[in-house]
């Protein structure tokens, strides 16, 4: 699988956690897995889930450097599609050595051009801009 396929379905899970508890989550990972079909190797599946949990745990510092940036704009009034965007592509900046900024944030918003509104593209390149 590719690292945007993988990003892709990180950033669907992320989406989850809005409608879902962390208790829940377990089996929404289940759900989705199964889903997926037999494409999705288990090494995948691993790495998908590792990478949704580290940016669970990290939650109150993305939330709170989003915030502390995004002047008009605050983690509360954001669309859920595009605040998973942009939660997935600061801990791809910040916290994995193995993803060049500019990468992270190029794959950000192009899933905010398949996924998020018309204006979504704009808004994540914008918030990220001043994230760095």
């Amino acid at each position: 699988m590719t690292r945007r396929q993988l990003r892709t379905h990180v950033f669907k899970l992320l989406y989850r956690t809005f409608f879902y508890t962390a208790e829940e989550m377990e089996g929404q990972l289940a759900l989705f897995f199964e889903d997926a079909g037999p494409e999705m190797e288990e090494q995948d599946q691993e790495y998908i889930r590792n990478r949704l949990r580290s940016i669970m745990k990290l939650l109150p510092e993305i939330d709170g450097a989003i915030d502390e940036k995004s002047e008009s704009w605050k983690v509360n009034r954001m669309n859920y599609v595009d605040l998973s965007i942009i939660r997935l592509a600061y801990y791809e900046i910040y916290h994995d050595e193995d993803i060049p900024m500019a990468v992270a944030i190029n794959e950000a918003v192009e899933i905010a051009k398949i996924y998020g509104g018309e204006d979504s593209s704009s808004f994540v390149n914008g918030i990220l801009a001043k994230l760095l």
